[in-house]
């Protein structure tokens, strides 16, 4: 209900709340994490946007449950008797949640690469609005979006004669 009514509330929740807080952490759109028809709505996402979307969640799912298992096994497998023991299990623990975020900050760059020009605007000023740094990358050029100017040429005024 909360995600129908105010989809841009939902977007800038996930952007403030995900990730630490302080404040000048990576702005992320949470592929994965929030709902797709949300990031759909927000950014108006066309068609093939929106299956890479859908391409990209299940990606990211996948990855992250392989992840989880690893992070499972760790857990069962390592000894936690002494301190040594202890620290180096959060040495490896670590390791794995730097991968978990790692695989995140690919994925959302993945998306933004599919972003035109006004949507990675709109997702810039979200991440200001919520003290975050953006994802720097290059917006793509759709056809549809663009207007051509069609190029005349002094030979169009011409007056045919035959």
């Amino acid at each position: 209900m909360f995600t129908k009514t105010y989809p841009f509330l939902t977007v800038l929740f996930v952007m403030l709340f995900l990730y630490k807080s302080n404040a000048q952490a990576d702005c992320v759109l949470g592929v994965g994490v929030v709902n797709d028809s949300v990031l759909t709505a927000v950014f108006q996402l066309n068609p093939q946007q929106s299956e890479k979307l859908a391409s990209f969640s299940a990606e990211l799912k996948y990855r992250n449950e392989i992840l989880d298992n690893t992070l499972a096994n760790i857990r069962k497998r390592h000894p936690q008797s002494t301190v040594q023991e202890l620290s180096d299990l959060a040495k490896e623990y670590n390791v794995m949640m730097d991968s978990i975020h790692s695989v995140q900050t690919m994925i959302e760059k993945r998306l933004l690469t599919l972003f035109n020009q006004k949507q990675y605007t709109l997702y810039r000023n979200l991440c200001l609005e919520a003290s975050r740094s953006p994802f720097l990358v290059t917006p793509s050029v759709y056809r549809d979006t663009t207007v051509v100017k069609k190029r005349t040429s002094f030979l169009d005024n011409l007056d045919d004669k035959n």
